[in-house]
């Protein structure tokens, strides 16, 4: 399936979703990715608190930090470069984001630049 969006041209929108869900996997991975234990990754980078409503695959909901843009963003985001320092380790639903060919934001985003006329403009949606 070729992507027809480009996520480095992207100031990390999907990064700045409220709950960014984790599941076992994605705990282990991250436990060897630190070379720390599961219960350390759960104390340093999840949010407090037991995930409402979901279903039991998901153990938790990654931390956010402050962002001049969308206002949070994932913990692990390089608010700088606009990355993912984590980028081999990164959770399982963010290897799998959007799940289809194509990004909506990465459409939306694409059209504001051009009528903007500014390659670098980040159109806000509110998230």
């Amino acid at each position: 399936m070729k992507r027809r969006y480009d996520c480095g041209k992207c100031p990390g929108y999907c990064c700045s979703y409220p709950k960014i869900e984790l599941k076992a996997t994605d705990l282990k991975r991250l436990a060897r990715h630190f070379g720390i234990s599961a219960k350390e990754v759960r104390k340093r980078f999840f949010k407090s608190g037991a995930v409402k409503g979901k279903a039991k695959k998901c153990v938790g909901v990654l931390r956010h930090q402050d962002d001049d843009i969308f206002g949070t963003i994932c913990i692990f985001f390089d608010t700088q470069s606009r990355r993912c320092t984590i980028y081999d380790a990164r959770p399982g639903i963010c290897c799998d984001y959007p799940g289809r060919k194509r990004c909506g934001y990465y459409e939306f985003l694409s059209f504001e630049r051009e009528a903007q006329e500014n390659p670098d403009y980040i159109a806000l949606t509110g998230n």
